[in-house]
C-alpha cells in the first residue's frame, strides 16, 4: 500500500516550532485565496472513498490560529524544561504566556469576521486565542474553504475527510495555521484485555443512551503474582520455550505496583493534581474507583474530596466514537493514578467526543492551569504519518503552552506496535510522537511473591492457539489437529507503540542518547524524533486488576477484571510524576529534557533488554464471562520481535482481492535507548533523581 510522505514540519527545540506552510495557490483556488499545505490528511490520498457528505449535514470545526511568536514559544519551552538553564522551572502563568506568544486580538477578529461573512455560526474564541469554534453545513464548508469533502474508510471506520487542502482568503492566511474538525480523526483508547472476541458477537445497537460496557472476566488459572501458577497441563509449546511456563497473572494490585517500582515513603503525590483526559464520562466512575481502592488498597482510600470532574454540557458522536468503550478507559486511568500516587488529587476531564473534544478538554486544563500533570491514554493510530499537519500544529501549540506554564503532559504510545499489522506501514501514533509531549510505552512486568520486580521486558506479544475441541468447533483448527499448537498469530496480540517520526526532527534532548540507526530509520538524511520516552507495565497478560460497573447477562453491576495496554502505563507514570512533583516542591513541567539527562544515572531507570525465549500460558472464556461456552488456550510469546503481517485490499486484473505481506517487527529492545521501551522504566531511585534535577 502506498502512503504519501508528509513534509517535515521543522525541528523541535532546535529551530522554529512546527507550523503549517502556506503558499500561493494554483488553479485549484482563486488568486485571492491561499492554500494551507498539509491541511488534507494523508489518509485521503490512500483510503477508499465510500460515499459523499450530505450538503446540508452539520459540521462543527475550529479554525486554529498561528502563535504570535512560535520561535519564541519553542525556545522558552526548551529553556524552562532543560536542567542547567538559568530559566529552568521559571514557568509563566497562563496569562503571561498568552501575552507573549498567543495570536493577537486583531488576528482573532479578522478570522471571526471571515467566518461570519461565510455564514457560519461562530462561538467564543478560546481563552488562549489559539482556536475559534464555528459550525455550519458541509456545503458552506466546501464553499468557504474551497475543498471537496468525502466519506472514506479508515481503520475500518467511515470518516469525513477533505479530499484536498483547504484554502483561506489571503488577508488571513498569515494568521491561520489550520482548520480542525473538517476532516475527522477518531482517537481511540489505548487499552486492551488481550482477549479474543467470540465469533458472531452482536454489534452495538444505536442508542441515545450510553450503556455500561459489556462485561469481561478473567479466566482461571491465573496467578496472584508472576509465576505463582505454573502450567503443567497444556502440551508444551516447544520451539525452545519452557515446557512448564507460568500462567498469566490475574491482575496486579496497587501495592504490587508501588512495591515493584520502589514507590515508598511519605511523598505520595499529596498536594499535586493529576488530570485525566478521555472522552465521555461513566456515571459510576468515582464509586467504582472508591470500591476498588477499598477492596484492593484499603490503607489508601480515594476520598470524594480528592476527585473532581470537568465535563461539557452534552456529549456528541456517541455511536461514532463508541462512547461506552471509553468507560473502561476512564475507570482504569483513575484507579491507576491512585495506585501509584494515592495522595494526589484527580481531575477527570471528559471530552464531548473523540474527534475534536479531547483537545478542547486539554485546552481547558491548560488555560486554567487546573492540574500539574495530564495523562492521555489515547491516540491516533499511525497519526504521525496520517493526520493532517494542521491538526498536529493545533495540538503542538497547545502542548507548547503546557510546557511553558509548567504542566507535564503524557500520552500513551499505542497498543499496536509499529502499526504495520493495522495500517500496512511502520509509523508511530500521534500525539505521542510530538516532541513537546512525553510518550509512555509499555513493558511486560514480572512481580514476585514479595512484590519485587523479578523481570521486565518490552511488551510485544505474539500468540499461538491450542487446538482443542472448543477451538476446532469455532473453526480455528480441525479435529485431527487437536492437542497441537497453531502457528504464531502474525497480527500480533498487541505491543507497545513507538518508532521514528516522519515529520519531527530530532529534539535536542534526544541527541547523543537515541542511536542514529533509529533516528534515521525512515531514510531521512537527518535525525528525527523517536518515541516512546519511558515505559511502564502494559502487557494485558501481566496487566492491572481494575474494578468497574459492567453489563452482564444477569444485570449491571460492579466486578473486577485484568486490563493492559499503554493506557495502563501512562496513568501509572502520571502518579510517579506526581510523587516527584511533591518531592521537588514544585511542578516539573515538560519532563523530557530532565528524563534524558538521567540516562545512565545509577538506579534512576531500569534498562529494558531482550527477554530471550519466554512465554506465558493464558486461558480466556469464549463468551468473555464464564466457562459455559468453553475456553480458548493460548501461549503468549514475550518480547516478540519476529515477523508480522499486513493484509489489505488491492485491485488486480481479476478485480479486488486481498494481498498479505510480511516483514520483521520494526520495534526492538536493546541495551540503552530502544524504540519499544524508550529510556526504560522508573528505577528505585527515579522519583528522587527526577525531583533533584537542576
Amino acid at each position: 500500500m502506498h502512503h504519501r510522505r508528509i513534509t517535515v514540519l521543522g525541528p523541535a527545540f532546535a529551530g522554529v516550532a512546527a507550523a503549517v506552510a502556506v503558499a500561493a495557490s494554483s488553479a485549484v483556488a482563486s488568486p485571492s485565496t491561499v492554500r494551507l499545505r498539509g491541511s488534507s490528511p494523508a489518509a485521503a490520498a490512500t483510503a477508499q472513498r465510500v460515499g459523499s457528505v450530505a450538503n446540508g449535514s452539520r459540521i462543527d470545526f475550529q479554525v486554529d490560529l498561528q502563535l504570535g511568536d512560535p520561535q519564541g514559544a519553542a525556545t522558552f519551552a526548551q529553556a524552562v524544561s532543560s536542567p542547567g538553564n538559568a530559566l529552568y522551572h521559571h514557568f509563566l502563568t497562563p496569562a503571561q504566556w498568552e501575552a507573549r506568544f498567543s495570536p493577537s486580538i486583531s488576528a482573532v477578529d479578522s478570522v471571526s469576521s471571515f467566518l461570519k461573512s461565510s455564514g457560519f455560526t461562530v462561538g467564543q474564541p478560546s481563552a488562549d486565542r489559539m482556536e475559534i469554534p464555528a459550525s455550519g453545513t458541509a456545503g458552506q464548508v466546501e464553499q468557504a474553504f474551497g475543498a471537496p469533502l468525502g466519506l472514506y474508510l479508515v481503520h475500518g471506520q467511515t470518516v469525513r475527510l477533505a479530499a484536498s487542502d483547504l484554502s483561506v482568503p489571503s488577508n488571513i492566511a498569515g494568521v491561520v495555521s489550520g482548520v480542525s474538525g473538517v476532516s475527522q480523526t477518531l482517537a481511540q483508547p489505548d487499552s486492551t484485555t488481550g482477549a479474543t472476541p467470540a465469533a458472531g458477537a452482536p454489534a452495538a445497537t444505536p442508542s441515545t443512551h450510553i450503556p455500561q460496557p459489556t462485561g469481561f472476566r478473567v479466566a482461571t488459572p491465573c496467578g496472584a503474582y508472576y509465576g505463582q501458577q505454573i502450567d503443567t497441563t497444556l502440551p508444551a509449546y516447544g520451539n525452545g520455550y519452557p515446557s512448564t511456563p507460568p500462567w498469566a497473572v490475574c491482575g496486579y494490585t496497587p501495592p504490587q505496583f508501588r512495591s515493584a517500582y520502589g514507590l515508598s515513603g511519605s511523598d505520595n503525590g499529596s498536594g499535586v493534581t493529576v488530570a485525566i483526559v478521555d472522552a465521555y464520562a461513566s456515571p459510576t466512575l468515582l464509586s467504582d474507583a472508591q470500591r476498588y481502592a477499598s477492596e484492593n488498597d484499603s490503607s489508601n482510600p480515594l476520598s470524594s474530596s480528592q476527585f473532581s470532574e470537568l465535563l461539557p454540557q452534552s456529549f456528541t458522536n456517541t455511536q461514532t466514537c463508541d462512547a461506552s468503550g471509553w468507560y473502561g478507559e476512564q475507570t482504569l486511568d483513575v484507579e491507576a493514578v491512585h495506585s501509584t500516587a494515592p495522595g494526589a488529587n484527580i481531575l477527570y476531564a471528559g471530552a464531548q467526543n473523540c474527534i475534536t473534544g479531547l483537545n478542547d478538554s486539554i485546552r481547558a486544563i491548560v488555560d486554567g492551569h487546573l492540574a500539574d500533570v495530564i495523562s492521555n491514554s489515547w491516540g491516533d493510530s499511525g497519526g504521525d504519518l496520517l493526520d493532517s499537519s494542521s491538526d498536529r500544529v493545533a495540538t503542538d501549540n497547545l502542548l507548547l503552552m503546557a510546557d511553558g506554564t509548567g504542566i507535564s503532559v503524557l500520552f500513551s504510545s499505542g497498543d499496536s506496535g509499529d502499526e504495520y499489522t493495522s495500517i500496512g506501514v511502520v509509523t508511530p501514533d500521534y500525539p505521542a510522537s510530538s516532541p513537546y509531549a512525553t510518550a509512555v510505552g509499555g513493558t511486560t512486568l514480572q512481580i514476585g511473591s514479595a512484590g519485587q520486580r523479578t523481570g521486565e521486558f518490552g511488551w510485544s506479544t505474539a500468540r499461538s492457539f491450542l487446538c482443542d475441541a472448543t477451538w476446532a468447533a469455532l473453526g480455528g483448527c480441525t479435529s485431527d489437529q487437536e492437542g497441537t499448537w497453531g502457528p504464531i498469530d502474525l497480527a500480533l496480540d498487541g505491543g507497545s507503540g513507538g518508532g521514528t517520526s516522519y515529520v519531527y526532527s530530532q529534539p535536542a534532548y534526544q541527541a547523543g542518547v537515541v542511536p542514529t540507526s533509529l533516528a534515521e530509520a525512515n531514510g531521512s538524511s537527518s535525525p528525527m524524533r523517536v518515541e516512546p520516552d519511558v515505559s511502564m507495565d502494559a502487557d494485558p497478560a501481566t496487566g492491572m486488576l481494575v474494578g468497574e460497573t459492567q453489563t452482564f447477562p444477569d444485570g449491571v453491576y460492579y466486578d473486577t477484571y485484568r486490563i493492559g495496554g499503554t493506557s495502563v502505563a501512562s496513568p501509572l507514570f502520571a502518579g510517579v510524576v506526581a510523587r516527584a512533583d511533591q518531592t521537588a516542591g514544585t511542578p516539573l513541567g515538560f519532563l523530557n529534557p530532565a528524563l534524558y539527562s538521567l540516562y545512565g544515572a545509577s538506579g534512576a531507570l531500569n534498562d529494558i533488554g531482550p527477554a530471550g525465549q519466554q512465554d506465558m500460558s493464558r486461558a480466556d472464556y469464549v463468551n468473555s464471562i464464564d466457562s459455559t461456552a468453553g475456553l480458548f488456550h493460548t501461549t503468549r510469546i514475550i518480547d516478540y520481535e519476529g515477523q508480522e503481517q499486513f493484509c489489505g485490499p488491492t485491485v488486480g486484473r481479476s478485480g479486488p482481492h486481498t494481498v498479505c505481506t510480511t516483514r520483521n517487527v520494526a520495534l526492538n529492545t536493546a541495551a540503552g535507548y530502544d524504540n519499544m521501551t524508550g529510556l526504560g522504566s522508573p528505577g528505585l531511585g527515579f522519583v528522587a533523581d527526577l525531583a533533584a534535577t537542576k
